[in-house]
């Protein structure tokens, strides 16, 4: 699967322990930035191309990482077509669950609540939990579309 995944300053640790893990279960994986730590950067420089990218390729997902991830998926929510959920700890899920009802293409992970063993194991439950596909959710996620 291809995987387009970016973060500022507070999830870039994260982000580099996440591009070669996805890697290593045979992902494709294209790195959007930060490419260095920047203390001072904004999210939406990078949350921006992730989401773009998703958009424009409905087999794809995104991973985006920032302090709460709360931000990042507000930025990322304004491109139509992008379902970005938001995880910083706690139950998995929450993370199955945005992909099962909500058929998320985003996770948006709260660096500062969760540590890098918990966004390496949530990021996979994530990406191998299937959309049901019930027709509730096709239409719910319809009526999405079509307002965005």
């Amino acid at each position: 699967m291809k995987i387009f995944i970016g973060s500022d300053h507070a999830g870039f640790e994260i982000k580099e322990k996440l591009v070669p893990f996805l890697r290593t279960l045979g992902h494709e994986v294209e790195d959007m930035g930060a490419p260095t730590l920047e203390p001072l950067d904004d999210y939406p420089d990078y949350i921006f191309p992730v989401a773009r990218a998703v958009s424009a390729d409905v087999n794809a997902k995104g991973v985006i990482i920032g302090g709460t991830g709360q931000g990042e998926a507000i930025c990322a929510n304004r491109i139509k077509g992008v379902r970005a959920a938001v995880y910083y700890g706690g139950t998995f899920d929450i993370a199955l669950l945005s992909r099962e009802h909500n058929d998320a293409n985003i996770l948006s992970l709260g660096a500062r609540f969760i540590d890098v063993d918990e966004a390496l194991k949530v990021t996979k439950v994530w990406l191998n939990t299937p959309f049901s596909a019930e027709e509730r959710h096709i239409r719910r996620i319809k009526k999405l579309d079509n307002e965005g």
